[in-house]
């Protein structure tokens, strides 16, 4: 049997094709790490990249990015985290004449004329004024129309079908609490930097990308701001004051609750309203609404500078008698009568002095104590300097340098010869009744446990001498209109005459009750001023501080009480014991 021969050209081509089939496996292998290895590096790369971003580069296209979730401008919040001031967009109406000839035949900017479009422009926004947006559009000069538009608003202006009114959708400040707090707040210009208030101190906090994400939380208490600006607005249109003024202060901290300082405005329609003031203007007595009466106007303010001149009295050993008395007939200083705006008797002791508001005897306390330490106590409550708060208004004390003659501490002693803020008189009186230390006024939140430290301007003991004494005045004496049941307040009253050419002006009076609550533990002080009251049945024909500045309070601190953590109780009180056998009839 024959073995059978396999070609050799079968086998050579068996051998081909295999080799053939291993060469495309392996080409096809190569192909594929190729592949793998270009996205390897494509992704080596990507990977290094969004390294060298994140953790080498700062440059403007990751702060860009961040940028672009970011508001504009900071938001800022009261104390609670209730929103004051916050940035969202807007839409503007610009007037551009260009847009009808920008390529054109360089025929009139307006279809119709500028009287008809003007015309429509008032249908959207009554308080535009035709006349001065008829002008603008004849004159053919570009410029803004109105800022702060509506969508609305906007759709029914592109309806008008003039190419020349655009509108460039701008970021806009928004205050959502309208005026409320404005001279707190301020407002932004148009150049996109705040102006008056908290706008301006915080600008730059509030523009940094780094930290605008944040809101910035203020002391003020938005229940606080509004009862307080309604209670001023009242009785300042009660009687026809001109205008007014209030603060409500932590006395532990130095944080300012409530700021008000009537006539107000809008922040968001400061265009459309005048917050400046001339120079001129300032000095003629007109005061714009942006024009803050508690930070920035300085005012002599009368008989609330009584009590700070008793306690430096009591603090300096001047007066260790409450009982002793002190004639109550007026007298001559220095050419000038010391007196009293009614026989008081013959004389009084402190207690009745304060209840009775007696110049005179605030005279001779004076003397008893002396000009020096009296001017020394001025000092260290601040009333030398501009008042001590954040806000770039500011106004500078009427203060007489050098040594004080007798007849200027005399004077200063009872609240004329000397012209200060409100905030400085509620600093002082923070001072006065929270056991001694004085301590600057802050518009910024304070955290538990971070009040500044102060000063010490009295002793612990006499500060609560003139908590019993402050509680007895409301008890007994001027400020009883401001006596809320229940919540212990304790107060001075203020009448002083303004000053004019040739002296002072009896038919213009600042009316100010200066108060604290509640006495046996004081918590707050609240100053109520009123510029040129007049009498009015509402204040029964009276222009003095105990018939229009104390109501005020007495209806005020019922309403802030409870919300601030002070509940009315008529079974607490500061003890009074030792004080009502002086207060008995005068000799």
């Amino acid at each position: 049997m024959t073995a059978y021969a396999v070609p050799r050209t079968i086998i050579s081509g068996q051998t081909g094709l295999v080799d053939q089939r291993r060469r495309s496996l392996l080409i096809a292998r190569l192909r594929l790490l190729l592949v793998i290895a270009v996205f390897s590096l494509i992704a080596l790369a990507a990977l290094l990249k969004i390294a060298f971003l994140g953790l080498v580069q700062s440059g403007p296209a990751q702060q860009s990015m961040a940028d672009a979730l970011l508001p504009p401008r900071g938001e800022i919040t009261d104390r609670n985290g209730v929103p004051l001031a916050r940035a969202f967009p807007a839409y503007a109406l610009w007037y551009n004449p260009a847009a009808m000839t920008e390529g054109g035949d360089g025929g009139p900017p307006l279809v119709r004329s500028p009287d008809a479009v003007a015309q429509e422009l008032n249908a959207i926004f009554p308080d535009l004024d035709t006349h001065e947006v008829t002008q603008q559009l004849a004159s053919g000069r570009p410029g803004y129309l109105r800022r702060r538009v509506l969508p609305e608003d906007a759709n029914r202006v592109m309806q008008i079908g003039e190419l020349a009114l655009e509108l460039p959708q701008e970021e806009d400040r928004h205050y959502p609490q309208g005026s409320m707090a404005a001279h707190v707040l301020g407002y932004v210009a148009a150049d996109g930097n705040g102006r008056v208030g908290m706008e301006q101190v915080l600008n730059e906090r509030l523009l940094d990308p780094a930290r605008r994400a944040e809101p910035v939380a203020l002391s003020i208490d938005m229940r606080v701001q509004g009862a307080l600006e309604d209670e001023l607005r009242r009785g300042m249109l009660s009687v026809n004051a001109v205008g007014a003024a209030g603060i409500v202060l932590d006395v532990d901290t130095g944080e300012v609750l409530g700021l008000a300082s009537l006539p107000e405005f809008d922040p968001n329609q400061v265009e459309s309203s005048d917050v400046r003031v001339t120079q001129e203007q300032h000095d003629r007595g007109i005061t714009a609404p942006a024009f803050n009466r508690v930070t920035n106007q300085v005012y002599e303010l009368g008989s609330t500078f009584k009590p700070l001149t008793v306690a430096a009295a009591i603090d300096s050993g001047a007066i260790t008698d409450l009982s002793r008395r002190f004639g109550a007939t007026p007298y001559e200083v220095q050419g000038h009568m010391i007196s009293d705006s009614h026989p008081l008797g013959a004389s009084l002791n402190t207690p009745q002095m304060l209840i009775h508001s007696s110049n005179i005897v605030t005279g001779h306390i004076v003397d008893e104590m002396g000009a020096d330490t009296l001017r020394s106590y001025m000092v260290e409550l601040g009333m030398n300097e501009r008042p001590y708060i954040e806000l770039p208004a500011r106004g500078f004390p009427i203060w007489a340098s050098g040594d004080w003659q007798r007849i200027r501490a005399i004077t200063v002693g009872y609240g004329h010869g000397i012209a200060v803020t409100p905030l400085h008189l509620a600093s002082a009186y923070a001072a006065m009744v929270n056991g001694g230390i004085w301590r600057p006024a802050t518009l910024q939140r304070v955290a538990p446990g971070e009040a500044p430290r102060g000063r010490r301007v009295f002793r612990a003991s006499t500060s609560a001498r003139m908590n019993q004494l402050l509680r007895m005045i409301a008890v007994y004496g001027t400020g009883r209109n401001a006596d809320a049941p229940g919540f212990r307040v304790g107060g001075k009253t203020g009448s002083a005459e303004k000053p004019g050419a040739g002296g002072y002006r009896q038919t213009t009076l600042v009316s100010t009750f200066a108060a604290a609550f509640p006495m046996d533990n004081p918590r707050y002080v609240i100053i109520a001023m009123l510029d040129e009251p007049q009498g009015t049945v509402a204040s029964s024909y009276q222009r003095t501080a105990a018939w229009n500045a104390a109501p005020i309070v007495g209806r005020l601190v019922p309403r802030i009480g409870p919300q601030l953590g002070v509940l009315p109780d008529a079974d607490r009180d500061i003890d009074l014991t030792d004080l009502r056998p002086l207060v008995g009839d005068n000799n």
